[in-house]
């Protein structure tokens, strides 16, 4: 299966850029891509939510399942249905040198081999770059509000 990761330095305290990472609800603030997301289920160490994004005029949707673990400072997610075959990941967060770096990765499968095969590396560089929007989008809303 495909796997993208990508990864950057935030200006701000990782439980701060964690925190916001868990505010799925603020994902459509900072992310142009995404048009909405609803919390389905809520406890204290998992939402169910569901996403609706716009990538290039395409609409994907799709409910994950994110488990928390506060005390590492991470995220796993992965998909529960949706329009795509498999789409799980991470988030982690550690300290480095008074700032944040965030890993984000992200496994993905659209299900359609005849496409992948088609057009597997646009996919790819596609999925890479909105890692990227997110990291960005995350990366510019903290650090405006510190």
């Amino acid at each position: 299966m495909p796997q993208v990761e990508r990864k950057i330095v935030i200006d701000s305290d990782p439980q701060r850029v964690y925190e916001l990472a868990k505010d799925m609800e603020s994902y459509p603030k900072f992310m142009p891509d995404v048009e909405s997301v609803k919390i389905v289920e809520r406890d204290s160490h998992s939402t169910v939510t569901e996403w609706v994004t716009n990538v290039d005029g395409t609409p994907f949707l799709w409910t994950e399942r994110d488990n928390f673990d506060d005390q590492n400072l991470r995220i796993d997610y992965a998909l529960i249905e949706g329009d795509l075959e498999k789409f799980e990941g991470s988030w982690n967060f550690r300290p480095v040198e008074g700032k944040t770096e965030v890993s984000l990765v992200v496994d993905y499968d659209f299900g359609l081999p005849e496409l992948t095969e088609l057009i597997g590396p646009t996919l790819h560089e596609k999925v890479g770059e909105n890692s990227e929007m997110m990291l960005s989008g995350m990366k510019k809303l903290v650090e405006e509000k510190s």
